[in-house]
């Protein structure tokens, strides 16, 4: 059978003509694609610019459908879940990311870090650790030490947050002494509370040695010896205090009056309150030597003089307090009015977020930030 080559010559250009048509759809649907994604990307992105997030969570969403395999969008639409505080959704998309096999070691870690995050906003503080502890040799290492630290610190853990303090340390970014000594405090407290006191003595010296000028071991320690029957050691420590941290022995002037009022102590802490004095104005302090003082018409006097040097209404409501008024009724309605008046004033304020409360704190229940409160009370900063 004779073979035509004129049926090869006819059929090349329709073939020809197919494989055109057929690449010039597909090139057509790349671009409709193509162009999908990225006016939906910069939707959302106009969107989030103008604080609209509803907006841009649909319009990530949609980009995402039609790329599934863009990792960036789904780590913006992740930290826009975080953002608006709708945790379960965040964590869906960084677990979804996670599952890929196709993922990039550096975008796994990112997700992972990125989960971890999500756990921890949410207050899910052991499913954070577990996840924070897997990005140990990551980029991401230092960062999650921190997260792992401010876990251990919220869940109250102070030998696991010694540990990590310790890590950092080593990492030589920053000095953690400050922070490990005061982890060794709160164990301290522990002990005292069950009264092992020579057990929180030795755990308190620790702390000093780790931390020489801090304030708060000095007085913990202090507070300790008092209670074991020490009143020399603790005064010794306290006049220390007066010397690398003058600032700080306000929050000890009622120690100090137990010190004197149970030991024949009472001139050197007089000594110590009154060197202390001349530096801070301290109330605390003022309050504290008007206790020491045996002559009650002395002890008033103490108050006037505080007048005279500053403009401080609870000196003046002590002074009142003490003063002798023709008609008592009258006397005790002032009284009153001013004790409410000094109340707020008594107040100790974290110089980070505000927080007030009565008593003082190393470490504010507010926003966890540590040896952020003034020694000193509202009034007086």
């Amino acid at each position: 059978m004779d073979f035509d080559l004129s049926w090869i010559l006819l059929g090349l250009p329709v073939a020809f003509t197919l494989g055109w048509l057929a690449s010039r759809m597909d090139l057509r649907q790349l671009r409709i694609e193509n162009r999908q994604a990225p006016k939906a990307y910069f939707r959302g992105l106009n969107f989030l610019l103008n604080e609209q997030q509803d907006q841009a969570i649909d319009a990530f969403i949609e980009a995402v459908q039609n790329d599934p395999d863009t990792s960036e969008l789904h780590f913006a639409l992740g930290n826009l879940f975080r953002r608006r505080g709708e945790y379960e959704r965040a964590v869906r998309v960084h677990e979804h990311l996670l599952q890929r096999g196709d993922l990039p070691k550096p975008e796994h870690d990112r997700a992972q870090h990125a989960l971890a995050l999500d756990y921890l906003r949410a207050g899910l503080l052991d499913r954070a650790e577990m996840a924070l502890c897997k990005l140990d040799g990551t980029s991401f290492e230092e960062e999650a030490s921190l997260a792992l630290l401010a876990v251990y610190e919220r869940s109250r853990d102070w030998q696991q947050a010694s540990k990590i303090a310790q890590k950092l340390g080593s990492l030589g970014k920053a000095s953690f002494g400050g922070r490990q000594a005061h982890y060794l405090c709160e164990q301290a407290d522990v002990m005292v509370a069950a009264g092992d006191m020579d057990a929180a003595a030795d755990v308190l010296t620790k702390a000093r040695q780790l931390a020489p000028d801090a304030g708060r071991p000095m007085i913990d320690l202090a507070r300790v010896d008092q209670r074991r029957n020490r009143p020399a050691a603790a005064l010794a420590t306290l006049q220390q205090l007066e010397k690398s941290a003058p600032q700080i022995l306000p929050l000890a002037a009622s120690l100090l009056v137990e010190i004197a009022q149970t030991t024949a102590h009472t001139p050197e802490v007089a000594g110590l309150l009154e060197t202390n004095y001349q530096h801070t104005r301290s109330v605390d302090v003022m309050d504290a030597l008007a206790k020491l003082e045996s002559n009650p018409g002395l002890s008033r006097q103490g108050y006037i003089t505080h007048l005279e040097r500053e403009a401080s209404l609870v000196a003046a409501s002590r002074w009142v307090a003490g003063e002798a008024m023709g008609n008592a009724h009258q006397h005790q309605l002032v009284q009153r009015a001013l004790d409410l008046a000094v109340k707020p004033l008594m107040r100790y304020r974290c110089a980070a977020c505000g927080f007030e409360a009565t008593q003082h704190f190393w470490h504010c229940p507010g926003c966890q930030a540590w040896d952020s409160y003034p020694a000193r009370r509202v009034e007086e900063l």
